[in-house]
């Protein structure tokens, strides 16, 4: 993400390389942006609209001031004098209120359409496939839904509000110098752009030395933490690399002084800079306006009026030679949200899904020559799977690890979809439901079991949020787990997830197991769920999971081959591919490729 210091509003900034890098992959279109803010058009309008009034109605005030000076004190006329003071404060006070309205309504605007683009980028990214979420980094998720999102909200925000307003604060300051004397103008002209063009010269180099300064102190930082730490001290005191630690942080700490004293330098020469313009603006004004030509309208109160205009002309036009580099930051930020708005989903949902009721289907299961192949795979991970599941029957799966079983189950779940056959149930495509309905049909229980930050209610109620207390309890009564809620504390209140109460690898099962009961799903694939736990803990979950598959058509993947002996139907695959299946004594009986599975498996036992 850009850095959020080269977006602020003040001091010069120069065009990341990175930002124009990703503008060059990724450009943003000016009409998309523009459909960004369509639906606050009109707040924007008003927005503009109260910046030229605040810039126009501040521009009275050096106005006010020669008037001051050279009518109302000269002349020691008090009620005119009270008028123009009145009048100084009304500016005052109104574009002060204006400043306030045009902060709120600026702030306004960019809520709402940040609001919008991070709930569409939201939406879309979970609409993508486990795949896309096992390829990238959850960190580069949450930085571009929260942060680049973040810093887009305040770049717009301020760039176009910086723009409005030091673009009609600078027009309006230049009129209000040639209506006070045109003469002067012309010599604010001569001096006012070396004047900028120095002073952001000198600021460009410490700004520049600061950021070198950052990156300084960082590799200092890192010197510490890899020598310091506990394994780099070990590593150093092993390989006897102690001196040559010292000699790198003493490298770099020397870097640092160097810097820190050019900053400190460059620093103290902007501020010279700038104290010798501001002082040597007004001086010029006032030597040309002792040798220029006399005459009745270059009065003291012109004179000083026009040195308080021309000081205020200084800031807005800084302010604007930045904004090419806030604009780059703020395009660059919106390219990258943008990647992930047009991100198209692998598993898209159907433009016309099929309607159904889920209790009234049967569940039966067909695979229809399906094969599939991971991305970037060279070869399938399924390879023309035929295979049919009758309603309320039961299947394992077995297989050495990568033969292809959580990639059918996966498919099942339509987490991927076949690149070639079908899958459907009851006759239906997968591809035809619609994503919650087929959620509510296919119900899944791993053997990582995720429980969000929250009650213990409150995860149960993500299977069904309406469910009652009766339904909570009667399935973490089917679960086998109701008696340890009872014992704690605050029961269902009892908070559970990453900061919760710390449930054992089975009890945290168990409560996914009445999760899924809660949702009564017609499918139920079992994905390994007893692979990590002990025998005692095994035996436990498995008289819930047998509960939980009672009259569901059920897909089990196994681990333990003990887990599906007593399926109706068992299935081996190899390399992606079915090459046996029958019942255990069958495949037993058959001595291939389950026998020397199951023969594996009863040895690893018997060593342990």
């Amino acid at each position: 993400m850009a850095d959020q210091s080269r977006m602020s509003a003040y001091g010069p900034q120069r065009i990341d390389p990175a930002d124009k890098a990703q503008l060059a992959e990724s450009p943003v279109r000016w009409q998309r942006i523009a459909r960004l803010f369509a639906p606050q058009r009109w707040r924007l309008l008003l927005l503009l609209g109260i910046i030229v009034v605040i810039s126009a109605v501040g521009m009275g005030q050096p106005f006010l001031l020669r008037a001051v000076i050279d009518d109302a004190l000269p002349n020691r006329d008090t009620h005119l004098l009270v008028v123009l003071v009145a009048a100084m404060i009304g500016i005052a006070v109104v574009t002060a209120i204006g400043g306030v309205w045009q902060t709120w309504l600026a702030s306004a605007i960019g809520e709402r359409v940040m609001h919008n683009l991070r709930v569409d980028v939201f939406a879309n990214i979970q609409r993508q496939s486990i795949d896309f979420f096992k390829r990238t980094r959850a960190g580069e998720i949450q930085s571009r839904l929260v942060n680049d999102v973040a810093g887009l909200q305040s770049v717009l925000t301020t760039t176009a509000t910086s723009v409005a307003s030091n673009l009609t604060t600078a027009v309006a300051t230049a009129i209000a110098m040639v209506a006070l004397d045109w003469r002067l103008s012309l010599i604010s002209l001569i001096i006012l752009p070396p004047a900028i063009w120095g002073t952001r010269k000198v600021a460009l180099v410490r700004r520049d030395l600061t950021r070198a300064r950052q990156q300084a102190m960082s590799r200092l930082h890192n010197e510490v933490d890899e020598s310091l730490s506990v394994s780099g001290a070990l590593l150093s005191k092993t390989l006897g690399i102690a001196d040559r630690r010292t000699e790198s942080f003493s490298a770099v700490s020397a870097t640092l002084i160097d810097l820190d004293m050019r900053s400190q330098l460059a620093g103290r020469w902007r501020m010279a800079t700038m104290s010798i313009i501001f002082a040597a603006l007004p001086a010029i004004i006032y030597l040309a306006a002792g040798f220029g030509p006399v005459d009745g309208r270059l009065t003291i109160g012109t004179v000083v009026a026009f040195t308080a205009l021309q000081s205020q002309i200084f800031r807005p036009i800084m302010g604007l030679l930045n904004i090419g580099a806030q604009w780059v930051a703020s395009m660059a930020l919106l390219s990258r949200i943008f990647q992930y708005l047009d991100l198209v989903p692998q598993v898209a949902a159907p433009a016309d899904p099929v309607r159904v009721d889920p209790d009234r289907l049967r569940g039966e299961i067909r695979y229809e020559h399906v094969s599939y192949v991971y991305p970037d795979a060279d070869r399938p991970a399924l390879d023309d799977i035929d295979l049919t599941i009758p309603a309320g029957s039961s299947v394992g799966l077995a297989g050495s690890t990568g033969s292809g079983k959580s990639t059918a189950a996966s498919l099942l779940s339509r987490l991927a979809d076949p690149t070639e056959g079908r899958i459907t149930i009851d006759g239906i495509d997968l591809r035809d439901f619609d994503p919650t309905t087929l959620a509510s049909i296919v119900g899944v229980v791993t053997q990582e079991t995720y429980l969000v930050h929250d009650s213990l209610r409150g995860n149960l109620l993500l299977a069904k949020p309406e469910a009652t207390q009766a339904e909570l309890w009667g399935a973490l009564e089917a679960a086998r787990i109701a008696d340890v809620v009872r014992s704690l504390p605050d029961g269902l209140d009892t908070a559970v997830g990453a900061r919760g109460h710390p449930f054992r690898g089975g009890e945290r099962q168990r409560i996914a197991v009445a999760r899924t009961l809660l949702r009564n799903p017609r499918v139920l694939i079992l994905d390994e769920a007893t692979s990590a736990l002990d025998t005692n803990t095994e035996h436990e979950l498995q008289a819930a999971l047998d509960h939980l598959a009672t009259g569901r058509t059920t897909l089990t993947i196994a681990h333990r081959l003990s887990t599906i002996r007593d399926a109706d139907q068992i299935v081996v695959l190899d390399h992606g591919r079915i090459v046996e299946r029958g019942t255990h004594a069958e495949l037993l009986a058959l001595g291939g490729r389950y026998a020397e599975l199951d023969g594996g498996y009863a040895v690893g036992v018997n060593a342990a």
